[in-house]
Parts: structure tokens; C-alpha cells; sequence
């Protein structure tokens, strides 16, 4: 989940600590003012009375970590993000003040805050199959008589693989954000627990010299057996039981992380290691100092390079539209109806427009934007965004994944900046005219090939065959993907190295001529004229784009004149 989609959050679901109606007054009123409806549920209560499936929540919850945890429990499995407010005791995962709470919420809302995903920890046993985010303790039971054993044996198993026989007073599993509890007073390591999909396993007061901490991959499936009685508890004690003798408990990383929101007003991870826990490698460090100035380089950044900034906002807001998209795409196959199917790519439309128009409108509020479907606002700017949320809705309604998100951003109607992701396959394709277009962070250029014979060319909709019987028998292959601005990158990429589309709108392409331009592509009309994708919609626009070297070969093929011989030989990438 990325950071920027909460800018479409429509409710928030509070859980409330005792004590903490204060804080809670602030955040109605600021709900309010912000026409935000908060749901306020005591701490123990059901959150199943207020929610409501498809609604875009920000969970909040107010108290110490107690009811931190709990928040975690109850948003988690339904991928509800999570801020917390410090209103109760010394906090170490709810750590925002109460004279913050507003400020860290609007920031929130916009869009502006972030999001991490925090491993969580899956345990089976008898009496116990919970979910916990922190720790599992599995702990010899005080014998009645103080002649009897006071440690226990525990045999710990990595898969179908023995790890070998622990003995002493027991055994924390615990995840990287529980690594600063149990385990870390154990003797274990602290992890980073920022997308860090780890477990570890520490022995309590062993017995034996050579018995360490282990770590093991979140998909590792561990199995404990006790050879005699034990308590266990998840997360301190939120579920417990006690295990007979050979129980086996079954602990793995749980399927569903815990989205953990962050602002400018939380403590930092290290920052809260070092005051909570006396961390002393840095002492003398003048932290807010560091981050003044990481944010002042930021700001002249912005103010020195507006489109790059919109490039990286642009990426943001194409990226938080994703997870709504890929969730919505892994239905289509289960749907039998059309007309069910029809509702489920009106619903990706929407949310994905919704997502990415909300972040534009945050960040750019002088911008204008035209998208392809409900949303046409006139800026007071130069600017204006072009965005298609869903280019390819035929690939998506039958579970294709070539399908793309589309924003540019034009200048005067000219497009200067141009990002088209494909959520499926998470390419980050984008550019900046005239600087280099790039895919996932790393440079894109077109062919140099001149042979048709060994050219692969990308066609969009071909009505009577044009393309393809001029074409096709010429050229090494001929493919159709279904969406124009993915053809467009491919042919950027060196995919391809040729792109043709019969029937254009600027929303469909603007990003990708930006971005296959930018990488060396030549894009005209089928006349060879210069191709303007803003030109009046009630006339059909042909766009042909190559590598350049193919460009008249091809618009000799599209007006039916044998094909013109060139001397060169083919270049093979």
C-alpha cells in the first residue's frame, strides 16, 4: 500500500483507550472541518458495527502500544492502514503526541504521509490460532514443588529440517518490530523493521554455551515441540495457552502484513531505539538538525526543478493506484456475468482515477486535468494532467495483465512529462522531455535495427488489416497488446520496434510519446506529418511511432508502396 492513496480516505475508525476523551473530541472536530466521519469504538469492542467493505478507511487508534495492538489485530486483516496516538503510558509503536494528532492526520489525508508493512507472525496450537505483530513466548511453567525441573526442553524444527534442542527457561519468536522486546532483552539482534519479512528465534536463559539467536525467512514454517508442560503467549499475553506435554506449535509469517502510516510526527524507528532504550551509538548526534536540512534540500530541489517533482508525484500517484487495480483484476476470473465483469472495470476506473486525481489536486492545486473518465477540471496554471487510470479495459475485464495507468503532464498542450505504469508486473516506465526516459530506475533506448525482417512491431486496433497485411510478412512479427500507452513504452524499451495505432486519444498516449520520444522513438501520423495526440477528439488521429531508422520503410508499407531497400544491415540488441 502506498502512502499517497490515503489521500482518498472517506472515514476514519478510532479505537479508544479509556481516559482519552479529550483526544477523541479533537479528532470529531477535526473530522468535521474536514468532512471526514470518525467512528469512535471503545478499545475491545468489535470494529464490525462501523465498517463497511469497500470503504476507504484510515484506521486510528488512541493509547499506548496495549491498544496499539489491538488496532492491529482488527485493521490488519482487513488492510486498513494504521496511526497511533500516544495517549496512554510510554509508547514505542504508538508514537505520536496528542498536541500533534491534527496535524499528523491532515497530513495523512493529503496524501503526504507514508506507509510500511510490518511482518507479522502466525501461530497454531492447541487453544491458541492467532495473528500477533510482535512476539511468541514459549515458557517452562513454574513447577508446584521446587525439587522438580525448573527448565524446559524445546525441539525446534525449520520446515521438515531439525535445528536442534533447546533447553532453559524457553524460546521468543518474534518479528523485526518485535525484536526490541522479549528478544532483544534475551540477547537477540534488533532488525529494521520497516518491509523486513524476517522471524527469529531466541533462546531465554539457555543453559547451553552455543546456542544463538537464529533468523529465518518469514516463509520459513517453524515447529516447536515441548517436551513437558508450557505457557504460551502472543504479543504479551493478547492470546495464551498452556501446552500439554509433545504439543506442537506451528508459527509463520502471517499473509497479511500490518500497514503502518507514518508522518513527520512520529519518532523515527532509530530515533525511538535510542531515547526508549538507551541506544548510546548516537549520543551527541543533533538529530533534528539532520532532518532540517534533509528537508530544506528537498524544498530547493522542488523549487529548482518543478518537473521532476512532478515526474516523482506523478509516479506516486500512478503506483498508489495499484494495489486497488491488482485487487480488482484477480476478480474478473471468478465472475461469470458480463454485465458483473462490466461493474468490476467501472469500479477499478473509479478508484483508480479517484486515487491518482486526489494526489494531483493535493500536490498541484493550480493544475488543470483532463481524464478519460468523469473528472475535467480547468487550472489557473500552464499545466494541465492527461490521465487515463485503466488503459486496456478489455485486457483487465478478462484477467489480461497488460493493462497500464497513463498521466502526463502537458504544457501548454505539449507534453513534457510522461509516466505509464503497469501494475501487474510493477514497470515504472517515465521521462522528462529532452532528459532520459527511464524504466524502474534504470535507462530506456530504442533499436537501431533498419531490417524490417528483423523488426517485432507492436498494432493497436486494426479495423481492415492495414497494418497487419502490410506488415506482416515483411517483418519478424506482429503483435497486439491491447494498450497503447504499454506499446509505446515496449517500443522505448527496445521491446519492439515499431508502434502503430489506428485511433488515438490524447489520454491514451501523451505519457508514452513523452516517454518513447525521450528513449529515441520518431512518432508521426501515417502521412509522415507531426503527430499532435491534442488535436480535436471528433477526427481520427493514426499514430505511427519507430525507432527512426525503420520510419520510412514503414510509412511506405501504411501507403501501400513497396517497401523501401536500404544497404544497411540489421543491428541485433
Amino acid at each position: 500500500m502506498i502512502g499517497r492513496r490515503l489521500a482518498t480516505t472517506e472515514e476514519l475508525i478510532v479505537l479508544v483507550s479509556p481516559d482519552s476523551d479529550e483526544e477523541l473530541a479533537t479528532i470529531e472536530t477535526w473530522g468535521r472541518k474536514q468532512n471526514v466521519p470518525v467512528n469512535a469504538v471503545n478499545v475491545g469492542d468489535d470494529i464490525d458495527p462501523v465498517y463497511e467493505p469497500g470503504t476507504e478507511y484510515l484506521g486510528v487508534t488512541l493509547g499506548g502500544d496495549g491498544t496499539y495492538l489491538e488496532g492491529v489485530r482488527q485493521f490488519s486483516p482487513r488492510q486498513i492502514p494504521i496511526l497511533g496516538i500516544n495517549a496512554g503510558s510510554l509508547a514505542f509503536l504508538a508514537s505520536i503526541s496528542p498536541s500533534d494528532l491534527t496535524d499528523a492526520l491532515t497530513e495523512a489525508v493529503t496524501g503526504k504521509a507514508t506507509i510500511d508493512q510490518r511482518q507479522q507472525l502466525h501461530v497454531d496450537a492447541d487453544g491458541v490460532d492467532c495473528t500477533g505483530i510482535n512476539d511468541v513466548m514459549i515458557e517452562h511453567v513454574p513447577p508446584e514443588n521446587p525439587v522438580e525441573r525448573k527448565i524446559t526442553r524445546l525441539e525446534v524444527f525449520a520446515g521438515e529440517e531439525f535445528i536442534g534442542e533447546y533447553e532453559g527457561s524457553g524460546l521468543a519468536v518474534s518479528t523485526p518490530t518485535g525484536s526490541t522486546g522479549v528478544s532483544l532483552s534475551a540477547g537477540g539482534p534488533i532488525h529494521y523493521p520497516k518491509n523486513n519479512a524476517s522471524l527469529q528465534v531466541v533462546p531465554l536463559h539457555t543453559h547451553r554455551l552455543g546456542v544463538r539467536p537464529l533468523i529465518v525467512d518469514a516463509d520459513t514454517i517453524l515447529r516447536v515441540v515441548s517436551a513437558g508442560q508450557a505457557n504460551l503467549l502472543v504479543d504479551g499475553g493478547r492470546a495464551q495457552t498452556t501446552l500439554d506435554e509433545d504439543a506442537v506449535v506451528t508459527i509463520a509469517g502471517a499473509d497479511t502484513p500490518a500497514h503502518v502510516v507514518n508522518t513527520s510526527y512520529d519518532d523515527g524507528f532509530f530515533t525511538s531505539v535510542s531515547e526508549k532504550l538507551g541506544w548510546g551509538v548516537r549520543e551527541g548526534r543533533d538529530d533534528t538538525g539532520s532532518d532540517q536540512m534533509w528537508t530544506r534540500g528537498t524544498r530547493d530541489q522542488h523549487e529548482a526543478a518543478p518537473l521532476e517533482r512532478a515526474k516523482r508525484v506523478g509516479e506516486e500517484a500512478a503506483r498508489a493506484a495499484g494495489p486497488a487495480l491488482r485487487e480488482l483484476h484477480g476478480q474478473t476470473e471468478s465472475v461469470e456475468f458480463k454485465t458483473d465483469k462490466s461493474d468490476i472495470v467501472t469500479e477499478a476506473d473509479y478508484k483508480a482515477e479517484n486515487i491518482i486525481t486526489t494526489v494531483l489536486e493535493s500536490e498541484f492545486p493550480d493544475h488543470g486535468i483532463r481524464s478519460e473518465e468523469t473528472v475535467q477540471r480547468e487550472g489557473t496554471s500552464d499545466y494541465t494532467w492527461s490521465v487515463d487510470p485503466l488503459d486496456g479495459t478489455g485486457n483487465f475485464a478478462h484477467g489480461n495483465p497488460n493493462y497500464s495507468v497513463s498521466l502526463a503532464l502537458l504544457e501548454d498542450d505539449t507534453p513534457v512529462v510522461g509516466v505509464v505504469y503497469a501494475p501487474e508486473t510493477d514497470e515504472m516506465f517515465s521521462a522528462i522531455s529532452g532528459d532520459q526516459a527511464m524504466l524502474n530506475g534504470k535507462p530506456l533506448s530504442t533499436t537501431n535495427r533498419t531490417s524490417l525482417d528483423e523488426c517485432m512491431l507492436l498494432s493497436g486496433y486494426d479495423p481492415d488489416g492495414t497494418f497487419l497485411s502490410h506488415s506482416y510478412h515483411e517483418a519478424r512479427g506482429v503483435r497486439r497488446l491491447g494498450s497503447a500507452a504499454l506499446n509505446l513504452c515496449y517500443l522505448a524499451a527496445g521491446s519492439a520496434d515499431a508502434v502503430w495505432e489506428y485511433d488515438t486519444y490524447p489520454w491514451d498516449v501523451n505519457a508514452g510519446i513523452v516517454i518513447a520520444q525521450t528513449a529515441g522513438a520518431t512518432i508521426t501520423n501515417a502521412d509522415g506529418n507531426p503527430y499532435d495526440p491534442n488535436t480535436a477528439l471528433d477526427t481520427r488521429n493514426e499514430l505511427l511511432g519507430s525507432n527512426g531508422p525503420l520510419h520510412d520503410t514503414l510509412l511506405a508499407h501504411l501507403r501501400g508502396a513497396e517497401p523501401l531497400q536500404t544497404s544497411a544491415t540489421s543491428v541485433t540488441d
